[in-house]
């Protein structure tokens, strides 16, 4: 089967020379599969090829986000998206741009709340079969229950309070899935950094077009540890893995977090 012409993008991305050294029968093998997927798309859409060997290949070596942000950034997206023709080589991407797959477990559970359940069980089953390419095996995942992160009382407390008293007449369930659920076991578990899980769901939410809740999110990443010229470059980079619509919905939302946050 032709590989989706997405796929094109993501292999452009792969030849970079952001990653790791990858051995030579692998350099091999990937310059024969770029040169397979640019010849198809060639034949179809030449503007596409060059986009993607200019201004594609330049925004994955662009400063401001490093090469393993924007794997979780791409990942993101695409599980978002439930575009799982691409998966495969962004995820073995994101594995030589040193997220490790307990990572990439953590990503797919956790965009399986903000995503939607099939998104995250589609993206868990392309996940398996690079994960057994790649001999990853249970070892190297997050356990089931692990010891949670320490909990943040005075924050917990505020933001619960307020879903309550908003919603909680009206959704009582809701509201308690989101706090027992949600803030109190999932966003603790400790096998993706609290600034990781802020740029996962900021990226998700740009990538679906769900802006409504960004400003929430948003600042909550940057008290997290994401900086202003990382959150630009996220944004920046969906432009091209969730459309120029969705990213530019989401600027003047970021602007305005920016703006508004202590200098």
């Amino acid at each position: 089967m032709k590989l989706h012409v997405t796929t094109l993008l993501v292999t452009t991305a792969v030849s970079l020379s952001l990653m790791a050294p990858f051995s030579a029968h692998a350099e091999e093998a990937k310059a024969m599969l770029n040169a397979s997927t640019l010849d198809d798309v060639r034949k179809v859409a030449p503007a596409l090829e060059k986009y993607a060997q200019g201004p594609l290949a330049d925004l994955w070596r662009r400063p401001g986000l490093g090469a393993r942000d924007r794997s979780i950034v791409t990942l993101a997206a695409l599980i978002a998206r439930n575009q799982t023709v691409d998966m495969p080589q962004q995820l073995g991407l994101a594995l030589d741009n040193g997220v490790r797959p307990r990572e990439i477990s953590e990503i797919i559970t956790h965009l399986a709340f903000y995503c939607g359940w099939s998104n995250g069980m589609a993206a868990a089953a392309v996940a398996k079969d690079v994960f057994a390419q790649r001999n990853i095996g249970p070892d190297q995942l997050p356990a089931a229950s692990p010891a949670p992160l320490p909990l943040n009382q005075a924050a917990e407390a505020d933001r619960a309070g307020r879903v309550s008293q908003q919603f909680g007449a009206a959704f009582p369930g809701m509201v308690q899935y989101t706090t027992d659920v949600l803030f109190l076991d999932l966003w603790l578990r400790p096998d993706l950094a609290p600034r990781d899980r802020s740029l996962v769901t900021v990226s998700a939410l740009v990538a679906s077009g769900q802006v409504a809740q960004l400003s929430g999110h948003l600042n909550r990443a940057m008290d997290n540890g994401l900086t202003q010229v990382e959150a630009a470059e996220a944004i920046t980079h969906l432009a091209f893995y969730a459309g120029w619509p969705n990213a530019f919905s989401a600027l003047p939302v970021a602007k305005d977090v920016f703006e508004k946050r202590p200098k």
